[in-house]
């Protein structure tokens, strides 16, 4: 594709990062063919090529209005076009130089300015989260229905930690709504690796990964967010912790991401490198290990929902899968399981019409095997999907815990 980027837009600080990208965008089109906003609404803007050219106009043309960041907006950034696309266009990397820049440009409704900068506060906070969660819980009777379908149908606590005895150390992010939409995730995985073998190593100081500060286009606090992570992270690291763990796979995404976000920060650039090769999912650290001695511990029938994070992302689709089959899980059939399930970190809440139709699409699709419980590895998705109240909806470790621990 040919560029012709204006002055102004050659000023931006990644100006030539995103000429790369544009230039490597044949306009084909098959990207529509899996966007899944383009497939609902039938737009071409609503595409991943039509975004490409809205952004292109912007930069050469310094054309920009409420409409284009509106189309910008509805994508889920699921990156299920660069699966797809035959040319490798990084569209995500696009995607955020084009909403930062264009976030700039074009003023907000008070009521967006608001939303955005209350997900931004609460989010990130898991303390403050848990407090308006337990709120929201007391009062659930009188709450109508699009706010309690974020609240969890059923919070299951969690049991007790294994202590750190094991040669083998791995570190483990917390995460922000996890602790406490689903407390006993990171608790079922210590005890999962502690039957392989491995210790969690605690690092308390370590927060949010800066994923929800990035993408609602407050770039400078995601960042900001990721080097105190760094930090925290480091001296465990230099101490021989083999890995940083993630269970929620949106988080994993984006602290993979750290080389490539901080890759011109002078102090930070090796160190995010190092933290990116070592940050793995929960599924890259338990598919090496010797499962056959479970001896096959669970028949359960279930479907699984591999989010967008982790099969177009981190490049890890049907890797879950194959971990539960080796445990025994029955796993029915899932037609168009590329597709996004309309979660999207805060979509849900930012562009909530549309993510509920992508969302009862994807449950049509994973219910019609009839499972008796769905699972996924991200705690969005959870959410997500559980607040249609049908099927149950749960993470993949924490059955693969329960199965184990019934087996004991």
């Amino acid at each position: 594709m040919q560029t012709n980027l204006s002055e102004s837009a050659r000023q931006l600080l990644h100006a030539d990062e995103a000429e790369r990208i544009l230039r490597s965008c044949v306009h084909c089109g098959f990207c529509n063919a899996t966007c899944p906003t383009y497939q609902e609404l039938g737009d071409e803007l609503d595409g991943p090529r039509g975004r490409i050219y809205l952004i292109k106009q912007f930069l050469e043309q310094d054309s920009v209005s409420a409409k284009t960041q509106e189309h910008l907006d509805r994508c889920l950034t699921c990156r299920n076009c660069e699966t797809t696309c035959p040319s490798g266009v990084e569209y995500h990397k696009l995607l955020d130089i084009g909403r930062s820049a264009i976030e700039a440009k074009v003023p907000r409704p008070l009521g967006q300015r608001l939303l955005r900068g209350g997900l931004r506060a609460l989010v990130p906070r898991p303390a403050l989260f848990k407090a308006l969660l337990s709120t929201g819980e007391a009062l659930r009777p009188l709450l109508p229905e699009a706010l309690t379908a974020h609240l969890p149908r059923n919070v299951i606590a969690p049991r007790q930690r294994p202590a750190v005895q094991h040669a083998r150390r791995v570190l483990l992010l917390e995460g922000c709504v996890q602790q406490g939409l689903s407390p006993n995730t990171n608790a079922a995985t210590a005890r999962v690796l502690d039957r392989l073998g491995i210790s969690v190593t605690p690092i308390t100081q370590a927060g949010c990964c800066g994923a929800v500060d990035y993408h609602l286009n407050a770039q400078a606090a995601g960042l900001n967010r990721a080097r105190r992570n760094i930090d925290a992270w480091w001296p465990a690291l230099e101490a021989g912790a083999e890995a940083i763990v993630q269970t929620a796979s949106g988080c994993g995404a984006f602290v993979k991401e750290y080389a490539y976000l901080l890759r011109d920060d002078p102090q930070y650039a090796a160190k995010a490198h190092r933290v990116s090769a070592q940050a793995k999912d929960i599924v890259e650290v338990i598919r090496n290990e010797p499962l056959e001695q479970f001896d096959r511990c669970c028949a359960q029938t279930l479907a699984f929902h591999c989010p967008c994070t982790l099969q177009h992302a981190q490049k890890l689709g049907g890797a879950v899968e194959e971990v539960l089959k080796r445990l025994g899980f029955n796993l029915t059939e899932v037609p168009d399981s590329h597709l996004c399930c309309g979660s999207a970190g805060t979509y849900s809440l930012t562009q909530p019409a549309l993510s509920r139709q992508l969302r009862d699409h994807k449950l049509d699709a994973l219910e019609s095997g009839h499972p008796e419980v769905i699972a996924t590895a991200n705690i969005g998705c959870q959410t997500h999907l559980d607040g249609a109240g049908r099927t149950p909806v749960r993470h993949w470790i924490e059955l693969v815990d329960n199965a184990l621990s019934s087996g004991a």
